[in-house]
């Protein structure tokens, strides 16, 4: 098979959906190097990404060609189709969320990725304009794709709720977690030198999450304040915001000393963290899946997630489950793994053996066999 995707953010973006975007296109051709693939993106950003630039014989990237003198964005929703063409493109997987238009007059099946409907659910977290362009692109891709890629139950859900989408036509294929966060620092120097680079003076409970008001750091800061321990420190990783001064000024109101905000956090410190916390606290009050809670599991370390979405698909049995809207349920739980060794243990096992389905191999495995299928 001949197989494209829409890789703007595979080379442009270094965040969620672009490290979603380099893990498909990974995988499939560490696992599946029998088919070609063609990635098509509007410009290259530098230099290939790391975890891509081992597969530049394999993979050939497409830029603008028939209507180069064109916006990227409309290219993308649109011309793009006459490039796919003309290199005889069989499946064209667009991996964010979104398919140009026209695929069916040239003849080529598609696939689409949902990762969430958020702003749906929470309309006001996001700006007018935000909401009106997801929503026409969304709506499209899940109406006129071949097959819909949902990356939780949760999301399958949301698609036929939302979209009335017959169940039959979206097949759940979960989220991966990069190798890196699966390969333990044997050298606890390692360890203690993150530690010492961020500041953290203590053991430690770990967050990682964009500071947003549904990510729900500040029940966690507040259920952390409940437990009045003096071992450990709440360390919170994400970027900055407006929600991120609110947890601050609460933070210094309540003279709160363990409590620390890192910003700017580059991935290849993120192992190091996880691997050297004693609990992994995942608060937030809706998810499309919940990478973090797997980067965790994977890291080796128990988990305290939130029931009401997806994190529990996310977290299975490496995981304890409170409710996101109960300070003191969170702080309770938090307690619990914190005071139980054998329950961290129990924890840690089921987590490792969780996640194994959350590799490279599997899933390109689940993907090559919905592309076959069309």
């Amino acid at each position: 098979m001949r197989i494209g995707f829409d890789a703007k953010r595979a080379f442009n973006n270094y965040t969620g959906l672009g490290n979603y975007s380099r893990f498909i296109i990974e995988s499939l051709l560490e696992h599946a190097p029998e088919h070609q693939y063609y990635a098509y993106t509007p410009k290259l950003k530098g230099h290939w990404p790391n975890d891509l630039s081992h597969y530049q014989g394999q993979l050939q990237v497409k830029l603008p060609v028939a209507f180069s003198y064109l916006p990227s964005a409309l290219w993308r929703s649109r011309f793009i189709t006459k490039d796919l063409q003309t290199d005889k493109i069989d499946i064209f997987h667009g991996l964010s969320n979104e398919i140009p238009s026209g695929l069916a007059g040239v003849r080529v099946k598609s696939v689409v990725t949902i990762h969430d409907l958020i702003f749906l659910r929470y309309p006001e977290q996001y700006p007018a304009i935000d909401r009106f362009f997801y929503q026409r692109k969304f709506r499209y891709a899940c109406q006129n794709a071949d097959a819909i890629v949902a990356v939780s139950e949760q999301t399958k859900r949301d698609i036929v709720d939302f979209y009335n989408i017959p169940a039959d036509r979206i097949v759940v294929v979960y989220q991966g977690y990069q190798p890196l966060f699966n390969q333990r620092i044997a050298d606890k120097t390692i360890l203690a030198q993150a530690k010492q680079k961020y500041g953290i003076e203590k053991d430690f409970v770990l967050c990682v999450a964009s500071f947003t008001e549904r990510k729900n750091q500040l029940r966690l800061i507040k259920a952390f304040e409940q437990l009045q321990t003096k071992d450990h420190q709440l360390v919170l990783v994400g970027g900055k915001s407006a929600y991120l001064e609110e947890l601050k000024n609460y933070v210094q109101q309540n003279h709160m000393q363990s409590v620390s905000f890192l910003s700017g956090v580059p991935m290849d410190d993120l192992p190091a963290l996880y691997q050297g916390c004693s609990l992994f606290v995942y608060p937030s009050v809706f998810e499309g899946f919940g990478i973090p809670i797997i980067e965790a599991l994977s890291s080796g370390v128990p988990v305290v997630a939130a029931t009401g979405s997806c994190l529990e698909e996310a977290g299975g049995e490496g995981a304890l489950y409170a409710n996101p809207l109960d300070v003191a349920d969170i702080a309770q739980k938090m307690q619990k793994v914190l005071s139980n060794s054998t329950l961290q243990h129990r924890l840690i096992e089921a987590g490792v053996e969780h996640v194994k389905q959350f590799a490279a191999k599997p899933i390109a495995g689940q993907m090559v066999k919905l592309y076959e299928s069309l």
